[in-house]
């Protein structure tokens, strides 16, 4: 073993137990004592890119690959940071590198997926990827959520609704999979009463989700039910005061209630912040 092998063998437990300023540290002195200590470098870039500085991950990733051309691992961390960084080109490359040299990486897969997604908006390749991550990885419901995502844009509403329910039930606390399932179901199925019920989870699970009070509205403004309507419509403005659509709804609702200097007030303001939406 290298003189800095104790170093990074404690830097890879700080990262573990999610202490990084520490991991940071003692990976650092690794370097200094063995500048060519590949596994060091990935330990600070993994510890960097966990602590969100993704300049910092890269420059490291980068090192431990000039040092390791092979290792499947610093290519996904390079991924990773370039990924958040929005750089979603170079995240595709260097997923594809770690997918190249190591095919059973679920997390690679994963990662080219979101980029595809994104990133790309290619559809088709993000569900190919998500497809592989679940295969690899049955147990993780982002994969699944991903996937619904994508099938829900291809207005593939049953693959959508499928896959919503698996991350659920792999992760019933993820309330943007319950959100999403209350969109296919709107949208695909016009099934109000479980519209009603995943949207109602969804704000339960996170009550600061603009687009679930959205959703709901939507289904009470349909059911004529607008005493309903026009709070949820409230509280989707009080998340989100930008989104014209819930103005729109809820001069919908007031209209409905023939509350017509409300209904003027709220259409007014939606065509204010979506003019090219005005015939709404």
């Amino acid at each position: 073993m290298g003189k800095s092998s104790a170093y990074r063998i404690r830097a890879k437990a700080h990262k573990d137990k999610a202490d990084y300023d520490r991991a940071i540290a003692d990976a650092s002195e690794a370097i200094r004592l063995d500048p060519e200590d590949a596994d060091a470098y990935l330990t600070r870039a993994a510890a960097h890119w966990m602590k969100d500085d993704n300049d910092l991950a890269i420059a490291d990733a980068s090192e431990a690959i000039r040092l390791d051309p092979k290792n499947a691992s610093a290519y996904r961390i390079r991924a990773k940071a370039y990924k958040d960084k929005a750089d979603y080109d170079r995240a595709i490359v260097d997923a594809t590198e770690a997918i190249r040299l190591d095919p059973e990486d679920a997390d690679a897969h994963r990662l080219r997926a979101n980029a595809y997604y994104w990133g790309k908006y290619d559809h088709d390749r993000a569900i190919a990827d998500a497809t592989e991550a679940i295969r690899l990885n049955p147990e993780d419901a982002s994969d699944d959520y991903l996937r619904a995502n994508a099938y829900l844009d291809k207005t593939d509403y049953d693959r959508a609704i499928a896959d919503a329910s698996e991350a659920i039930r792999l992760d019933p606390e993820n309330a943007d999979a319950y959100r999403l399932r209350a969109n296919a179901y709107y949208w695909g199925k016009h099934d109000y009463d479980r519209v009603i019920a995943d949207a109602t989870d969804a704000i339960r699970l996170n009550p600061e989700d603009a687009d679930a009070f959205l959703t709901r509205a939507m289904v009470y403004s349909n059911k004529m039910d607008y005493d309903r309507a026009i709070p949820d419509a409230s509280e989707a403005i009080r998340l989100d005061p930008n989104d014209a659509s819930a103005y729109r709804l809820r001069a919908t609702a007031y209209w409905g209630k023939a509350d017509f200097d409300r209904a003027t007030v709220d259409a007014a303001e939606a065509v204010r912040l979506d003019p090219e939406d005005a015939s709404d």
